[in-house]
């Protein structure tokens, strides 16, 4: 490279025609690896409803029990989650329930086996009187799931002891589809993490992989993102292929932030400032396996 001037004293860098590859730095995160004992999602979210209930299905490493909150205070339970970090652990459905002041409509509680996969409905009772959460911006959450270890022995092996799920399930208000909105996982030490999910490359055509990612928006998604619960861009398809975007070749190793695409290879990685998929800066990388 060399500096140079053009025009209006404007500076302006010349590159070399000579030089055909140059290898950018970006920095890389740190990372810690724990172990999750806590799973759940959702059997077959389009027939959940503030009316009919959902189906829960969880699958721990250790005997949990699963707490169903139905009504909480947005307020509340965000209080909980802070409360967390500086007072009351969250180990136990009680301490939940007092951080969060008892404001919730209804709770339902199940024991869950290890390893064991496991189904549990949960709906609101007839006599609840209710089957609508209000308009959006809410100030109540439908449903709040928390699973924590049965076993207080357990609670000192694993670094995570809890996990909060934030569920939208629609009502004759706000129709959008039933998901989960958010997860926290908790640890012991006082903090608690958003737990994200990590967008992986669906295909082995870049360009109209990437383009559909750029222009499919559901109308479930517009929603979502006027109700400024999930972030402007897309989701992206479930993983199919692990070959990296680029060279179609080497293993797909490194996610990149703060978009969480993981579609680069040891080798290519080290080419790219912006994300090939989305074309977002890269700030900072980590690797799935070092």
């Amino acid at each position: 490279y060399m500096g140079g001037w053009f025009g209006w004293d404007v500076p302006v860098i010349l590159r070399n025609s000579e030089e055909t590859e140059s290898i950018v730095k970006v920095s890389q995160k740190q990372m810690r690896q724990v172990k999750n004992p806590f799973s759940l999602e959702i059997k077959n979210p389009e027939t959940a409803s503030a009316l009919s209930g959902i189906t829960l299905v969880s699958n721990c490493l250790e005997d949990c029990l699963l707490s169903c909150y139905w009504g909480c205070s947005v307020q509340k339970v965000h209080d909980a989650l802070q409360k967390h970090a500086y007072s009351i652990r969250i180990k136990t459905p009680q301490s939940f329930e007092d951080a969060m002041c008892h404001e919730y409509l209804y709770c339902q509680q199940y024991c869950i086996k290890k390893t064991e996969e496991e189904e549990k409905h949960s709906r609101l009772p007839e006599e609840a009187d209710t089957n609508d959460f209000g308009l959006v911006p809410r100030s109540q959450y439908p449903l709040v799931v928390l699973l924590t270890l049965a076993d207080e022995d357990n609670r000192e092996i694993y670094d995570i002891i809890s996990m909060v799920s934030i569920i939208h399930i629609p009502d004759a208000s706000y129709r959008l589809s039933c998901r989960i909105l958010y997860q926290y996982l908790l640890l012991a030490q006082g903090q608690f993490h958003d737990l994200k999910q990590l967008f992986m490359s669906a295909g082995n055509n870049a360009s109209s992989l990437s383009d559909s990612f750029s222009n499919e928006r559901t109308e479930d998604h517009v929603l979502l993102e006027k109700a400024g619960l999930v972030e402007t861009e897309s989701e992206m398809l479930e993983e199919s292929s692990k070959d990296c975007i680029v060279c179609q070749n080497r293993a797909v190793n490194w996610v990149l932030l703060p978009c969480r695409h993981t579609c680069l290879c040891d080798e290519c990685v080290k080419y790219f400032q912006q994300c090939p998929m989305c074309r977002q800066f890269v700030r900072e990388s980590f690797p799935l396996c070092s």
